[in-house]
């Protein structure tokens, strides 16, 4: 069977993601670094060359060689960690699929509002599903639309890409990998989760209240002369997985994807955590 040739993707990324950008783009020779203008100094670097605003702050942008992007397929890299960054990036998304171009991919690693989902009580504001309506009504590129998945309408074509993967590469490297058991911190990672990992011994913990306060405690499960491997989708305080090891041992390893390129940045080569880059998963990602 003859192999499919790959596209070629022009990829564009907001300041804070750049260094992700790059690791993306010596993943494959089919993929090819494109900039933007930017007004934030989100890496707080006066260095930067590429900043630039209004005398009144807000953004003053430029996609630079827009020609030269028209009939290509274009994606972008973006970094929601912000309110205050989120502005501008929507306004380069929305400005790219009008540049005649033949197809746009919007990247984006973490979905910051994902946890907003739902109204528990009248009044409660679901800012998932505003953030969900928002990237629905970028435009059409040139190629039509970029199936409806949640929130996400008719002109999105969402394409869900889990981390799972990278952690099982990285378990099957530990010298003591054939006595891991996988821990979730309470019933939600559980369901999110198991099914990729039904391989390995389970434990479940579930949060229990004593007076005010929250313990953890294991519901199913022994850890007793196991590897522990934590598993959970977001890491705020970190106060559930430090309750949750505090069960077996102190932390040997800590795994964290770059989803969020400021914390990748902030904890590298500072033992215990180390992360798992998606740069792999993303450069494929690309090519569907």
């Amino acid at each position: 069977m003859e192999k499919r040739t790959k596209k070629l993707i022009h990829l564009f990324h907001c300041a804070e993601a750049e260094e992700l950008a790059r690791k993306v783009a010596e993943q494959s020779d089919a993929i090819q670094l494109r900039s933007i203008a930017w007004s934030s100094k989100t890496l707080n670097d006066a260095s930067y060359p590429f900043f630039r605003s209004f005398d009144d702050g807000f953004p003053n942008l430029f996609i630079n060689d827009a020609h030269g992007i028209r009939g290509q397929h274009v994606a972008f890299l973006a970094s929601f960690s912000s309110p205050a960054v989120i502005f501008e990036q929507i306004s380069a998304i929305f400005a790219l699929p009008k540049l005649f171009i033949a197809s746009f991919t919007l990247v984006l690693p973490f979905f910051p509002t994902g946890s907003f989902e739902r109204m528990e009580e009248e009044g409660d504001v679901a800012t998932a599903f505003t953030m969900a309506r928002i990237l629905s009504m970028i435009p059409k590129s040139r190629g039509g639309p970029t199936s409806e998945r949640f929130y996400f309408g008719d002109d999105v074509l969402p394409c869900f890409e889990s981390g799972i993967p990278l952690l099982l590469q990285r378990l099957r490297q530990l010298a003591d990998a054939d006595n891991i058991t996988i821990a979730f911190p309470d019933d939600g990672a559980w369901k999110r989760f198991h099914k990729q990992l039904q391989h390995f011994p389970m434990i479940v913990c579930a949060k229990v209240r004593e007076g005010d306060k929250r313990i953890v405690r294991i519901k199913e499960g022994n850890p007793n002369g196991q590897h522990v491997v934590i598993v959970d989708d977001l890491v705020q305080s970190g106060g559930t997985l430090i309750e949750c090891q505090d069960l077996s041992n102190w932390f040997t390893y800590f795994w964290i994807t770059d989803s969020c390129p400021l914390t990748a940045k902030a904890i590298a080569d500072k033992p215990p955590f180390e992360v798992l880059s998606l740069a792999s998963s993303i450069a494929d990602a690309l090519q569907i």
